[in-house]
């Protein structure tokens, strides 16, 4: 791809501006133009890619340039007369290191790489050990290592000093855990043979060593993979026993003036600040977001909270392909007309035959609807599956769906630039989970025209693009909308959505925050009307950083559907204390606001939904109108060839369905594709397939909720793929214009 974006907003009501990052190589010009998106099918059995042009200000041709990502994480402690004027010397950490093998690593570094001036401690390339590196300033580099291989992901008590008089040096890497018959413990005494050690003022960096700024921000090279604890900076070389000492907090008396720097990364846990215990207050900031709220070298397993015990969680996991900010600058923005209509949009650039699309919602102004309907966007679970790469890394991933996997360019562009990140189904370079993904960076993925391997076939989407069915409904049967995203409703609770009527769901709103479950169940108790449109929602628990914008955090623990887990003890979130996992485990399953919560999954071919006693009932005679008692629903769809399909929610009294929920329907006929989800599973047994577990199955559920409220659930993320069928002249489009029409008028339910 010669040719990617992103915007630094997701959301934007008129009078706000939204600006927009291009990476342009290849073309010396790119044209971008305002498009809204209505459906992003290429599908040629479907309604067809529409979109429509927007007159616009920023609808120009600009200056094509080159734009870098620097992924990897790291944290900088800025220039201060305490580090600048070090001669002598000991650095000390504690380490659990997860690739020891990959190369040079730096675990803290007083560096400059220009002149190769300064000091780090470092994992060395030759044979994976600790060691201290030295430059004079003129180029001129000295290592000198333990001697031991590191084991991955075991804990050890690294340091290294240096004697600016005598040009003693002693590097140290002693395991916390012996093994027998392992050789990881190093201890090295050695005399440099460099003249001197070359001062500079550059930022010290833990997780990363310094190499340039590159237009107003830091560039670094040595990327470390695993955590660091509680790091020490002395200014004097320290003996065996006062570095024992050096590892707590307080110090003794007789070190406190040796010790210039001790970060403790358990305090302000929550922010990107890593405090400095001493009167240095040195300070620093944590760079594309490592993940914290880590085990660190002195858990004990007592405890899993890090807010009980918060002395335990003083490591930091960095990650050489961490990202949080690409970084990029501006090239253009746009400010919304105020009287430019809400919708979901996009900038659409070109260069040549190349092209890119950055999607975001026009929303109402704020406090105020322009229509009766609400559609929200679930940016949330967008973000979750943000640049995933499960195609390319996974061979799982051709048995889930039953099919080869079909690759876009997208995907193709991805496995060569992993500098855009990948998603919180991915796992880092070093093997742990992702657990945080940001918005700002290009989601190729997040895009008009693409086709998942995970959308069964047909057309084959999944997330943003099949979403882009619904708003394609509604556009056809000449509904009026406002679209407002779940970060809104996030940041905004149930103020961004109370003047609704109703609410319509994307096909997979997977991914909530507190914020999120309280202000929609608050709004469906209140009166309001909920559709949901899809399946598997309500399902993970995120968090967002409240300093930082656009970037979310999962924690997998241990249930659901995991492409990772967390290891034991870091499943509370780092954004915000609260206790991760799905929603389910935290005493609030989906079926509790839907109606119906996740059952099953499958990504080959979907089914039909055959009716129920309930579709008689007279409460559902406003939704059953115009089909017929013996008709199969959904027995078509461009997803799956159904509109029962890829993954299925079904309604359970015991999880949470109200007992005066009416089942309209149930699917059936699923292949053994589909599999129930292990949160049902207690014991490992044959018979959890489609063709023989009841489980396997979709409800579509109507019930009444207070205040003249209602919920009506599809259950189906395929659901939104029938609705165009023969020309929107069908029975899942009818009963979803039905349950609509109904939902729109204010009289009680």
């Amino acid at each position: 791809m010669q040719i990617t974006g992103y915007s630094d907003q997701i959301s934007v009501a008129p009078g706000e501006t939204i600006d927009f990052m291009v990476n342009c190589e290849g073309a010396k010009t790119y044209r971008a133009d305002l498009v809204r998106i209505i459906c992003g099918d290429t599908n040629p059995d479907g309604p067809g890619v529409k979109e429509r042009m927007v007159r616009s200000a920023a609808n120009k041709t600009y200056k094509g340039r080159k734009q870098v990502i620097h992924s990897g994480s790291f944290v900088a402690v800025p220039t201060s007369a305490a580090l600048d004027d070090l001669k002598s010397f000991t650095f000390q950490a504690f380490i659990w290191p997860t690739t020891p093998e990959k190369g040079t690593q730096s675990i803290m570094s007083k560096w400059r790489d220009r002149d190769k001036a300064g000091a780090a401690l470092i994992i060395t390339k030759a044979n994976g050990s600790v060691a201290l590196c030295l430059g004079d300033g003129k180029g001129k580099v000295e290592v000198i290592n333990a001697g031991k291989s590191l084991v991955a992901r075991e804990w050890y008590f690294v340091a290294a000093s240096y004697d600016a008089k005598t040009k003693q040096v002693c590097v140290y890497q002693l395991p916390l855990k012996d093994f027998p018959r392992v050789k990881d413990r190093g201890v090295v005494r050695a005399k440099s043979k460099l003249g001197r050690i070359g001062p500079h003022s550059e930022a010290l960096t833990f997780g990363a060593y310094y190499q340039r700024t590159d237009k107003g921000r830091m560039v670094c090279g040595g990327h470390y993979n695993g955590k660091i604890d509680s790091p020490r900076i002395a200014n004097r070389v320290l003996s065996p026993a006062e570095m024992e000492l050096v590892k707590s907090w307080p110090l003794p008396g007789g070190l406190s003036n040796a010790v210039v720097g001790a970060w403790d990364f358990s305090q302000e846990l929550k922010s990107t600040r890593v405090v400095d215990l001493t009167e240095n207050r040195l300070h620093g900031e944590t760079v594309q977001m490592p993940a914290r709220a880590m085990t660190g070298h002195n858990w004990t397993g007592e405890e899993m909270n890090w807010r009980h015990a918060p002395e335990q969680y003083g490591a930091i996991h960095f990650h050489d392909d961490d990202i949080y900010d690409a970084g990029w600058e501006v090239d253009f923005g746009l400010t919304i007309p105020k009287t430019m209509k809400s919708g979901l949009y996009a900038m659409r650039v070109r260069a040549g035959k190349e092209e890119d699309y950055i999607p975001f919602a026009i929303r109402p102004p704020r406090g105020k609807a322009t229509a009766k309907i609400c559609f929200l966007l679930p940016t949330g679970s967008y973000m979750a599956y943000a640049n995933e790469q499960m195609s390319t890394d996974v061979p799982l991933a051709q048995l889930l769906s039953g099919k080869l996997s079909v690759l876009q360019q997208q995907n193709l562009h991805l496995n060569v630039h992993r500098e855009y990140g990948a998603s919180c189904y991915d796992s880092h370079s070093d093997g742990s989970g992702i657990c945080y993904s940001s918005r700002l960076r290009p989601i190729l993925n997040m895009r008009p025209k693409y086709a998942m391997w995970l959308g069964g076939t047909g057309s084959s989407l999944w997330q943003f693009n099949a979403d882009t069915h619904i708003i394609d409904w509604l556009e056809a049967m000449n509904f009026d909308y406002d679209v407002i995203t779940d970060e809104d409703l996030h940041y905004e609770g149930l103020s961004a959505i109370e003047q609704y009527n109703v609410v319509v769901t994307g096909s997979h709103p997977e991914y909530h925050s507190t914020e999120m479950w309280d202000a929609m169940h608050e709004y469906t108790q209140r009166g309001g009307r909920l559709m949901y449109l899809g399946a598997n929602g309500w399902y993970w628990r995120i968090a967002y950083h409240a300093e930082s914008p656009g970037i979310m955090e999962v924690r997998r623990n241990e249930d659901g559907i995991r492409a990772w887990e967390a290891r034991t003890g870091e499943y509370y979130h780092s954004f915000t204390g609260e206790y991760g996992g799905l929603w389910r485990r935290n005493g609030r399953a989906p079926q509790v606001i839907a109606g119906t919560g996740f059952s099953a999954q499958g990504f080959d071919v979907s089914s039909y939904y055959r009716q129920k006693p309930d579709a008689r009932n007279p409460r559902a005679k406003f939704i059953m109108a115009g089909i017929g008692p013996d008709e199969l629903i959904g027995d078509f769809g461009l997803i799956g060839d159904g509109a029962a399909g890829l993954e299925l929610d079904r309604a359970d009294r015991m999880l949470g369905t109200p007992p005066h929920a009416l089942v309209l329907a149930s699917s059936e006929n699923h292949t053994d594709i589909y599999l129930v989800v292990c949160e049902e599973i207690l014991i490992s047994y044959p018979g959890i397939g489609g063709a023989e577990s009841e489980l396997v199955r979709a409800d579509i559920v109507f019930y009444e909720t207070p205040n003249g409220g209602g919920v009506f659930s599809t259950s189906s993320i395929a659901w939104s793929g029938s609705l165009a069928h023969n020309g929107y002249k069908n029975n899942v489009s009818r009963m979803t214009k039905n349950v609509l029409k109904r939902f729109v008028d204010p009289k009680p339910l």
